[in-house]
Formats: structure tokens, C-alpha cells, sequence
């Protein structure tokens, strides 16, 4: 069957679902097998759910999926609900992302009230993901990767939502913000075999921020990094902040950009780094807008 076929069958079972909804509520049945009716109703919703996903009808795939979800939590069947409050977000998410945030919002509520915390901050980041890249809300973004590193406490997967959450405080000017986690995910790392050639990015970006706030705060930060993480001084990182510090302190423009440009021959630099280095560059006397060329 093609994709219209599919969809005229999903609406059919939409509307044969509705019917055994309303006959459910009636005295008789409520006291005969209501239950029975609501059960076959979710059924077909997700069936004609599907049947509007193979059709690529994503809207009605969402909502038929959030009708399944509303029935499943009225036979208290909460782990059913949450599942199909996921189907239906992630329906949404092709066609309504505000609409896959409140469906996802909806599973996370279940979730949380059963414990399930793990669960809950998988879907917290993919609310954050839409903020990022479809709604393009920050703001928004930063308070779900925090809820879901708060959900994943002590788990690898905490640090990378901390880690999202500093680069963009630090794109934001949340210096402190962003500083605080680098020093917190680097100090986490560097004593894990696994983990510890990570560490030295971490302090190297808490630099950067300390940097761009005041050359001396910076300065103190390195010495402390270098005194907790003595690998960290043979690192090329290290070695560049010490350079960058040294132009800065001399107002030598052309030096800071050589330094920079060194380093971005070998491994090269990413839009994060490249922004915080402008900003640093800006504050060396007769710089203006300035690049790093």
C-alpha cells in the first residue's frame, strides 16, 4: 500500500479509536469492560501512528502517538505513556519541535516519578539538541544539558553535558560559569588513565576564559594547573598560553598572531577556540576588530 493508502487506513483507525474512547465512558461499559475498550483504542492509535509515520505524515504520527500515550496513563500503565510520549516527539521533531519538546517534557515527568533518572537526562539532551539546532535557544539548551548532567551524577556522560554547558556560558561571557566547570570536568579527569590526555584541553579552555577577564588572573591560573597537573607544562597548550601571555604583556600584536598560527599548523583551530583568542587579541592596544591571520 502507498503512502496515501497508509494514511487513509490511519485515519479510519483514528476515528474507530475515538469511538471506543467515547464508548468506554458510558455506565453500562464503565462497568463491563471499559478498560477492555480504552486497551483496543491505544492500539489502534498506534497502529494509525505508524501507518502516518510510513506515510511521513509527522504531525499525525505525533498526535496519534500522544492519544496513545493519554489512554496508557489512564490504565496506569505509566511506562507505556512515557514510551509513546518518546514515539511522539520524536514525530514531532520533524515537523513541530515545539511540539517534540512537550511530548519529551511529558515522558521526563513519568520517568522522573518512577525513578527512572538515567532515562530522563537521555531525553533532557535530546530536548537540548532541538534548542540548539531547530529553535536556536541557548538559553534553553544550557538549562537541559544542566538538568541532565544533575540526572546523570558521576557518570562519563555528566561531564560531556557540562562540558556543552561551558562552551556556551563562555560564548555567552559566563566566564566564571564556564571556568568553574573546566576546572571541575579537568580536575575529574586528570587522574583517569583513560581520560587524562582530556584534562589538559579542560584547563587549557579555563585559561582561556580566566584570559579574557584579566591577563594576571590568567597568569595564576596556569602556575595552579601546571602545580596540579604536572603533565600539563610539556603540553603544547601550556606552551601556547605561556606565549600568548608574554605578547599580550608586551601589547605585541604580531607576535600573539604568530603564536596562534603556530599552533593552528599543527592542530587546527575550532570556531570555540578561534572566538575566545579574537576576544583575547581585541583587548592588545590598536587592535580593534582585528583577526588572527
Amino acid at each position: 500500500m502507498d503512502g496515501a493508502g497508509k494514511e487513509r487506513e490511519a485515519v479510519q483507525l483514528m476515528a474507530e479509536a475515538e469511538k471506543r474512547v467515547k464508548g468506554s465512558h458510558s455506565f453500562l461499559r464503565g462497568l463491563f469492560g471499559g478498560n477492555t475498550r480504552v486497551e483496543e483504542a491505544c492500539e489502534m492509535y498506534t497502529r494509525a501512528a505508524n501507518m502516518f509515520k510510513i506515510a511521513k505524515n509527522w504531525s499525525a504520527a505525533g498526535n496519534a502517538f500522544c492519544q496513545a500515550a493519554k489512554l496508557h496513563m489512564q490504565l496506569q500503565s505509566k511506562h507505556d505513556s512515557a514510551t509513546s510520549f518518546v514515539d511522539a516527539g520524536n514525530a514531532y521533531k520533524k515537523a513541530d519541535p515545539q511540539e517534540a519538546i512537550n511530548c519529551l517534557n511529558a515522558a521526563i515527568d513519568i520517568y522522573t516519578d518512577m525513578g527512572r533518572f538515567t532515562i530522563a537526562a537521555k531525553h533532557h539532551i535530546t530536548i537540548a539538541e532541538i534548542y540548539e539546532a531547530e529553535l536556536v535557544d541557548i538559553e534553553k539548551a544550557i538549562a537541559h544539558y544542566e538538568q541532565a548532567a544533575d540526572y546523570y551524577k558521576g557518570e562519563d556522560s555528566a561531564n560531556k553535558c557540562l562540558l556543552k554547558v561551558a562552551a556556551y556560558a563562555a560564548q555567552l561571557e559566563q566566564y566564571q560559569k564556564a571556568i568553574e566547570i573546566y576546572e571541575q570536568v579537568g580536575t575529574n579527569t586528570m587522574d583517569n588513565p583513560l581520560l587524562k590526555y582530556s584534562a589538559k584541553e579542560y584547563f587549557f579552555k579555563a585559561a582561556l576564559c580566566h584570559f579574557i577577564v584579566d591577563e594576571l588572573n590568567a597568569k595564576l591560573a596556569l602556575e595552579k594547573y601546571e602545580e596540579m597537573f604536572p603533565a600539563f607544562t610539556d603540553s603544547r597548550e601550556c606552551k601556547l598560553l605561556k606565549k600568548l601571555l608574554e605578547a599580550h604583556e608586551e601589547q605585541n600584536s604580531e607576535a600573539y598572531t604568530e603564536a596562534v598560527k603556530e599552533f593552528d599548523s599543527v592542530s587546527r583551530l575550532d570556531q570555540w577556540l578561534t572566538t575566545m583568542l579574537l576576544r583575547i587579541k581585541k583587548s592588545i592596544q590598536g587592535e580593534g576588530d582585528g583577526d588572527l591571520k
